[in-house]
C-alpha cells in the first residue's frame, strides 16, 4: 500500500473522545479493527484539551478520576487492540462507494475506507476561539497558531502566550521549562486555571523565567512573510511592541457541527437524530454515539456514551462481517487479547 491509499478499517470512528476510545473497545471484543479521526493533535476530545484537571464523579467503579486521566486509562485499555489514529485531521467529506463501504476524506486528503462509520464527535468539530485581530489570518502556520501539535517545534524560541485557562497556563510553563523565551499575557488579573498551575507560572514570573504581562490584550501583528513582532496594549491604553517567533492565542476551542452537517445526516439543531435500537442514523451504515446525537430522554453523561458505543457496535459487527454470526460473550469468560480471562 502507498501512501495515497485509503486507510482501511472495519469501524472507522470519527471522534477521538471517551466515547469514541470506548468504542475501540467494544469492538476490540469483536475482533473488529477500528481507526479514529479527530480534529484534535491527541485523543481525550474536550477532556484533554479543554479541562484534562477536572474532576469527574459519575464514572461507575471510580469515585473520582480526572478527565485526563480517564483517557489515559481509556488508551491503556484500548492499547490490545492497536487501533489507528488519523489526529489533526478534520472529516470532511464522506462517499458511498459501489462495495458498499464508505470513503471518508479529511480536509488534509487523508483517506479512510469501511462499511460502518462511527461519528462520536462529542458537541462536534472543535474550532479555535480567534482573537479580534484584523490580519491574523496572514499569519496563520506563520508563527501564529492555535493549538500545540509539537512541543519540540516551539523550544528554544520566543514565544507570546495569550489566554487565562488551564491550556495557557499549562504550555507556558511547559514551553518555558524546555528553554523557551516566554511572554504571558492575559486581559485580567485572575485567572481561570487550576490553582497549581496559577502559581506556578507566578513563581516562573517572579523569577523571571516568564514575562507576565496582565490587564492587556495582544492587538497587533507584524511580520514580512513571517510573524516578528506583536503589539500588546494594556487597559489603559499603552502599547508596547514585543519581537516573538509565536503567537498562541489560547482561549479554548468552540464546537461546531461542521461539515458532518453536510452529509444528509437527520438532525435536531445541532445533533444527530439516532434510533436508540443501535444509535444508528438514517443514513444505514452510519451511527451517532456520545453528546453529538439527541433522542428522547437523551443524557449528555459519559457513561450514556459508553452504553451508546456497545449496543453500536454489535450492529456494526454484521456491516464488517456480513452473514457471521455473533456470539455475546462476558469478559470474565473470554479474557481479552494479551490479558488472561478468569476461567
Amino acid at each position: 500500500m502507498n501512501s495515497r491509499d485509503p486507510i482501511q478499517t472495519d469501524l472507522l470512528i470519527i471522534g477521538a473522545g471517551p466515547a469514541g476510545l470506548f468504542a475501540v473497545f467494544e469492538a476490540g471484543l469483536l475482533k473488529m479493527r477500528c481507526h479514529l479521526i479527530d480534529y484534535l493533535p491527541q485523543p481525550g476530545g474536550q477532556l484533554t484539551e479543554i479541562y484534562p484537571k477536572k474532576p469527574i464523579y459519575d464514572v461507575p467503579g471510580l469515585p473520582s478520576v480526572l478527565a485526563g486521566e480517564l483517557i489515559q486509562n481509556l488508551m491503556e485499555q484500548i492499547a490490545p487492540f492497536d487501533p489507528g489514529f488519523t489526529l489533526g485531521e478534520r472529516a470532511e467529506t464522506i462517499e458511498k462507494q459501489e462495495d458498499g463501504r464508505f470513503l471518508v476524506t479529511t480536509d488534509k486528503g487523508t483517506q479512510h475506507l469501511a462499511p460502518a462509520i462511527a461519528i462520536a464527535g462529542g458537541l462536534g468539530v472543535f474550532e479555535p476561539r480567534k482573537p479580534p485581530i484584523a490580519n491574523i489570518g496572514d499569519f496563520e502556520d506563520k508563527g501564529v497558531y492555535y493549538i500545540v501539535k509539537d512541543p519540540a517545534d516551539f523550544a528554544h524560541k520566543k514565544i507570546v502566550i495569550a489566554g487565562g485557562g488551564d491550556s495557557a497556563l499549562d504550555w507556558a510553563i511547559y514551553l518555558a521549562d524546555h528553554g523557551s523565551e516566554i511572554t504571558m499575557v492575559h486581559r485580567r488579573t485572575e485567572f481561570r486555571g487550576a490553582p497549581d498551575s496559577v502559581e506556578k507560572v507566578e513563581q516562573l514570573a517572579s523569577s523571571g523565567k516568564i514575562n507576565l504581562i496582565t490587564n492587556a490584550q495582544v492587538t497587533g501583528l507584524s511580520g514580512t512573510g513571517h510573524l516578528e513582532s506583536v503589539t500588546i496594549t494594556t487597559s489603559d491604553k499603552q502599547e508596547q511592541v514585543v519581537n516573538t517567533d509565536v503567537f498562541l492565542p489560547l482561549f479554548g476551542l468552540s464546537p461546531k457541527l461542521g461539515p458532518i452537517a453536510n452529509w444528509g445526516l437527520e438532525l435536531d439543531k445541532n445533533a444527530i437524530v439516532v434510533n436508540t435500537l443501535d444509535y444508528s442514523t438514517n443514513v444505514p451504515g452510519i451511527y451517532a454515539i456520545g453528546d453529538i446525537n439527541t433522542y428522547t430522554g437523551k443524557l449528555k453523561l459519559i457513561l450514556c456514551g459508553f452504553h451508546e458505543a456497545t449496543l453500536m457496535v454489535q450492529s456494526a459487527f454484521q456491516l464488517a462481517f456480513p452473514g457471521k454470526k455473533l456470539s455475546f460473550k462476558y469478559t470474565t469468560v473470554t479474557g481479552i487479547e494479551g490479558l488472561p480471562s478468569t476461567s
